[in-house]
């Protein structure tokens, strides 16, 4: 079985109806990382100092290859990312290898033999 490493950096308002929308779509679980922050084209404003950006997560999803593009479309639309600047991206990336998945491959195998 392969696998596709997502990596969505979420508004932290959006954490959790990202995680439902991953978990509907096929995901079997996710890593948050909190409190990231990052920049975009345009710089964030401060004042005195402290930066007004909100707090994002990151979140990272390792899914069947066959239901990683789903995934992917789900988080997005959930997520608003394409509304406007700032407001969340993700990616995917190939996986060469895992190990601790095995109980994930066994719920897995049917959802993936029905895809294909």
């Amino acid at each position: 079985m392969h696998f596709k490493l997502i990596i969505a950096f979420v508004d932290e308002s959006k954490t959790e109806k990202v995680m439902n929308a991953a978990r509907d779509a096929g995901a079997t679980g996710a890593t948050i990382i909190s409190n990231a922050r990052g920049e975009g084209l345009i710089q964030a404003k401060t004042f005195l100092g402290l930066s007004f950006e909100t707090q994002r997560d990151v979140v990272l999803f390792l899914v069947e290859e066959h239901l990683s593009r789903h995934i992917l479309e789900e988080i997005s639309n959930v997520g608003g990312f394409d509304s406007g600047p700032g407001s969340g991206i993700a990616i995917q990336i190939d996986v060469e290898d895992a190990v601790g998945v095995a109980h994930q491959v066994e719920q897995l195998v049917d959802v993936v033999e029905d895809e294909l």
